[in-house]
């Protein structure tokens, strides 16, 4: 894939960037999470949810989980539901657990600090496992992807979510305005860390999507791979399928 995108121009490894970049933000990454996306992202985790929670799943894994809306919502909806959020920054996951005990999902949901591409689980754990745009941060995403398949029990399914490009006007000229100047301008305003929302667009654009994720997917070991665009192609759904 190249030289991966990093959120600094120093020279940590992305990993370590990433994790950085979102202590920083954690504070505010709800607001400006919501405020960004209109709240559309909400739309975005509940279609995946639903979709989940038709294969009646037992225990779930939220990869890099944050501040834990996909696992506090994916618990929320089903009482018969273990969900176990992982996630490398220590600030996203301090606001996470305060959001937890809010949603009185205490001893449902269990976030833990751990790398995404070096999962602390054994083999075929997992009923299912959900990650909101995080595998676009992964250091070495085949790495991630694998880890995750890992962790998944067979007859599985994961279901990722992460932005793609829309490409036809007027959404596409639309998007990428948005992305490269207004998001930035008003990320720098709201969390004086103006570097997480240029990195934002630029990973968004040297990202694969589509087709040529599927065949990462598909190269990872996955049996399967559905493609669901979302919102006239600003996001799309994977769902994927452990044989």
């Amino acid at each position: 894939m190249g030289t991966p995108i990093k959120p600094y121009e120093d020279e940590a490894a992305k990993k370590a960037q990433v994790a950085r970049m979102f202590d920083n933000i954690a504070h505010r990454y709800d607001f400006l999470n919501h405020f960004f996306s209109l709240g559309i992202d909400k739309l975005w985790r509940r279609k995946a949810i639903r979709m989940l929670l038709a294969e009646d799943p037992n225990e779930v894994l939220d990869v890099a989980t944050g501040t834990a809306d996909f696992a506090i919502g994916t618990a929320y909806r089903d009482a018969n539901i273990k969900v176990v959020g992982v996630d490398i920054s220590a600030g996203m996951l301090d606001i996470g657990r305060q959001k937890v005990t809010r949603a009185g999902q205490d001893g449902r949901v269990d976030l833990v600090l751990a790398d995404g591409e070096a999962l602390p689980f054994e083999d075929g754990r997992f009923d299912a496992f959900t990650v909101a745009f995080g595998v676009r941060n992964f250091e070495h995403l085949e790495a991630g992807l694998k880890e995750m398949l890992r962790t998944l029990k067979t007859g599985g399914k994961g279901y990722i979510l992460e932005f793609s490009k829309p490409k036809w006007f007027p959404m596409k000229q639309i998007f990428w305005l948005y992305f490269r100047y207004i998001m930035p301008t008003l990320g720098k305003w709201f969390s004086k860390d103006a570097s997480a929302y240029t990195y934002l667009p630029e990973s968004v654009k040297a990202f694969p999507e589509g087709d040529a994720m599927r065949d990462i997917l598909i190269g990872c070991g996955y049996a399967d791979c559905e493609l669901h665009p979302l919102t006239g192609g600003i996001a799309t759904l994977y769902v994927v399928h452990k044989a």
